[in-house]
This record gives structure tokens, sequence and C-alpha cells, in this order.
């Protein structure tokens, strides 16, 4: 790797770790916005966000760590540029680690949403639990023989599984949802468009991690002498934590779109019934004239009480 240039190696982690770190701060902004907002989540929930974090943070600083190794401490050395740092190396099982949470999560979304369906399931677990695997190899094999050249020549096929792997789990998860999703279309429409709006929100994540992964992957194939692929993957881990904290930060833009700030009954469709007021006679009125009833104005209002469950928590309305 030596005789590559320094632009695809040391260029491509510079790189890769300044587009990480804009994507680290994404995560920081959206985990605070996550627990200012959402107070009443289990306490299970925040504990997969706390550990997310902290386990993104560590990341970010594994990555710079790494940087200051290639760029600074090694600078001009270019019989160094093959070696692989050790905070390099430990990036690799931090993003399989952070990985492994959000697939665990939205496993059991799947788990919930197809009735505790283990069969679709199942397969969801046992992949990710081969992904932490393989990038637990990757990350000894880095450390163990401390060279790019000598870890693409025996740990190659390792990192591709991971990364193989990786991908199939995000298209199964996508897939998965948008077909669960869909099955609770109603005829009627009613909450036809707070389902097309879960659909979005499941293809945008599950895109955007699939294809960071699936850009990563060729570029560690078609061209492996290169550090194309380690600037990517630097990268992955930042997409998941993201698609994470997204999908749980965007409840409340959905429940905005089922109720909306002010929602009257006809939108929800609870039948209204108001009768004009008329104008009331004096006691003289009533005494010139023919006797008449005084009218009364008569309100109908009939409560609808909407449940929406969306991960878990439930979004309930009152109109």
């Amino acid at each position: 790797m030596s005789t590559t240039g320094i632009p695809k190696t040391l260029g491509a982690i510079m790189l890769g770790g300044l587009f990480a770190t804009l994507l680290a701060g994404m995560v920081n902004l959206q985990s605070v916005f996550y627990f200012r907002s959402y107070k009443k989540d289990s306490v299970q929930l925040k504990l997969l966000i706390l550990a997310v974090w902290f386990l993104d943070n560590l990341h970010t600083s594994f990555i710079w760590g790494g940087m200051w190794y290639c760029l600074i401490e090694d600078y001009g050395e270019r019989d160094k540029v093959d070696l692989i740092p050790w905070c390099i190396a430990l990036t690799i099982i931090i993003t399989a680690l952070v990985t492994f949470l959000v697939h665990c999560f939205f496993a059991r979304r799947i788990f919930l949403l197809s009735k505790k369906n283990w069969f679709m399931t199942l397969p969801v677990l046992v992949l990710t639990l081969v992904r932490l695997v393989a990038a637990s190899v990757s990350t000894y094999e880095m450390l163990h023989y401390h060279s790019f050249d000598l870890f693409r020549v025996h740990a190659r096929w390792i990192f591709t599984l991971g990364l193989s792997v990786s991908s199939l789990v995000d298209i199964f998860i996508t897939g998965s949802l948008v077909h669960l999703f869909r099955l609770n279309r109603t005829e009627s429409g009613r909450f036809n468009h707070i389902i097309d709006k879960l659909i979005l929100y499941g293809l945008e994540s599950g895109s955007a991690t699939c294809i960071g992964t699936v850009i990563s992957m060729l570029c560690w194939v078609i061209t492996p002498q290169t550090l194309v692929f380690l600037g990517l993957h630097f990268v992955i881990g930042k997409l998941y934590a993201n698609s994470l904290l997204v999908t749980l930060n965007a409840r409340k833009n959905i429940q905005h779109v089922h109720v909306g700030p002010t929602c009257s009954c006809e939108q929800q469709g609870g039948p209204v019934v108001f009768l004009e007021p008329r104008p009331q006679k004096t006691s003289g009125q009533y005494l010139a004239g023919p006797s008449h009833k005084i009218p009364t104005e008569l309100q109908i209002n009939v409560q609808t009480q909407q449940n929406v469950q969306y991960d878990e928590t439930s979004i309930a309305s009152s109109k």
C-alpha cells in the first residue's frame, strides 16, 4: 500500500473522519432533543439511546485518534501508511456494536408489528449476531497483523462477510416494515396518511444505511489497496445512530400530522349538529302574540378516542 497515492489513503481517512464528525454532531443534537421531548419513554429505551450516544462519541474519539497517528505523528513517513493504528481497528467493532443495537431495535419493532411472529424476527437477530461476530474477528485481525496489506490478504473474506450481512439485514428490515405497515392500511383511509408517513421514514432510514454499507463494501472489494472503504466505514456507524434517533424523534411529527394544531371534529369524522339560535322574545311579545316556546340551542358532540401505536409508545388524541 506504500505505493498507493496519498489522496486515496490518508486523504480518504481525513475526509471520512471529517464527514463522520459532522454526522456525530447530528447524533448529539438528536440525542438532546430525544431526552428533552420524550421523558415518558421506558427506561430500557432511554438506556438504549444512552448506549448508542456513548458508543458514537467513543467512535468519534477513536477516529480522531487514528487521524492523529496517520496525519500528524507519522507525517511524511510513507512506509508507515500501511500501518493500522489500534484506535482505527477499534472503530470497526464499535460500528458493529452500534449496528447491533439498532438492528435489535428494529427487530423488536418487526416482532411487535407482526404480532410476535418469530419467523420474521429470528432471521434478523441471527444475521445481526453474525455481523457482530464478523466485525469482532476483523478487529482482532487488524490488531494482530497491524498492516492493511496483511489484513487484506488474510482477513478479506471476513470483513466482506460482515459488510454484506449488514446490507442484507438492512434490506430485510426495510422490506419487512414496509410490508407490515401496508397490511395495516384501511379501506376507509382514515389512518393511511400516518401509515404512508411511517413507510416513508422506514424507506429513508433503511436505504441510507444500506447504501452506505454497500458502497463501502464495493470499495473494499474493488479497490482494497486504497483506504476509501475505511473512510466510508467511519460514516456507517453514524448513519445507523442517526436512523434510530430520527425514527424515535419523528413520533411528534407523525402525531401532529394525525391530530394537527387545531383539528375540528369534521376532520376526525365525528358528527356534529348545530342549530342556529333564534332571538328570544320579551314577556310583552309573548302576551301580544301566540304562545311560543323559547328555542334551545342544540349541540351534539361525539367524543372519539383514537390510538395509534408507534413503537413503545402510543399516540393518543381526543377530540
